[in-house]
């Protein structure tokens, strides 16, 4: 075999480290891009989150998440509110107005909890829910499906599990 000469031997190790970059570039790009795209998915699942919305929501904020009379539009809501805010407001909005009252206001709030879960009539305020097992374990699942609804990601109707 002959020797190569100095173009030739050029060429062949431009096209070597060529081929080497592009398989470590190949190698490299896909696991930080999933990553960066799984963190920007918000925790938890949006199916579960839409049966519990179908369950325990949609009764005053309508099926589609666009609110009613009684209740606000929680797709706009949900533009400003992050994972943390959207728990806060879910399990303890009114909890603050509790501490220090009387046994018998706290019974008056869970007799309007009661009235709300009959869904005999409708809630002036949205009542807490951590006390609601359902809502409580599944409420960053809630989130998922409401802030996808909320940025376009969610269709109406029911997501794949």
């Amino acid at each position: 075999m002959r020797p190569l000469t100095a173009p030739a031997r050029l060429i062949v190790t431009a096209l070597a480290a060529l081929l080497l970059t592009s398989c470590a570039v190949e190698w490299e790009n896909p696991k930080p891009a999933r990553q960066l795209a799984q963190a920007q998915q918000p925790p938890g699942s949006a199916y579960l989150g839409w049966r519990v919305y179908q369950e325990r929501c949609a009764a005053c904020h309508g099926v589609d998440a666009q609110g009613r009379a009684n209740a606000p539009n929680l797709l706009r809501r949900l533009q400003t509110l992050g994972p943390r805010e959207f728990v806060s407001l879910v399990l303890y909005r009114y909890d603050a107005s509790l501490q220090g009252e009387p046994a018998a206001t706290r019974g008056s709030r869970e007799a309007q909890v009661e009235t709300l879960m009959e869904r005999r009539d409708p809630p002036l305020t949205m009542p807490a829910w951590r006390e609601e097992p359902r809502v409580n374990a599944h409420v960053l699942d809630l989130y998922a499906y409401l802030s996808g609804r909320a940025e376009g990601r969610l269709g109406t109707g029911k997501p794949a599990p």
